[in-house]
């Protein structure tokens, strides 16, 4: 990794960290969808010398994030069999996109050219355009929402986000 990739990666583990993702940097010896990266028992397990993209660090963080705790305790490997798989991973993109706006990264870290199925410009454009897919979704698990907190006298809208981990 370059240094400026280290500097992104670094702030991805921040992140993750912080919200409550648990992970492990360490040697994976089978073959995986994303190389360098597998879930196990809700744990993002690591392998930095094999991963090809740094932001596919955090748009797997995000299939953690929007499990219920129950599926994240139970859930390893891969996620190719996911019963809702394509809403999860519009609402997973929503997040990864507030996510990057969060930490200060930009999209293309995450929606680099060679994922989301040749897609990734327009997935950015529309997002930075304020042309959201899968904010629904997050709605509707409580994660986002756009609702006066009245404690706050603020407005609470995407990409702000409620939380950052399903409940």
């Amino acid at each position: 990794m370059s240094q400026s990739e280290e500097v992104i990666f670094s702030k991805i583990i921040d992140f993750i960290q912080k919200i409550g993702i648990p992970f492990e940097i360490c040697e994976i010896n089978q073959e995986m969808f994303l190389p360098g990266l597998r879930i196990e028992n809700g744990v993002l397990q690591i392998e930095k010398e094999k991963l090809t993209y740094i932001g596919d660090t955090l748009h797997e963080a995000g299939h953690i994030a929007l499990m219920t705790p129950e599926e994240r305790e139970n859930n390893s490997g891969s996620l190719e069999n996911e019963v809702h798989k394509a809403a999860t991973e519009m609402a997973v993109i929503a997040w990864t996109y507030a996510a990057c706006l969060e930490i200060g990264i930009e999209p293309s870290v995450v929606f680099h050219a060679y994922g989301y199925k040749g897609e990734s410009e327009n997935i950015i454009y529309n997002f930075s355009n304020g042309h959201y897919i899968g904010v629904p979704i997050l709605q509707w698990y409580g994660m986002t929402n756009e609702r006066i907190d009245l404690a706050q006298s603020k407005t609470i809208a995407y990409p702000e986000m409620i939380s950052w981990l399903r409940q």
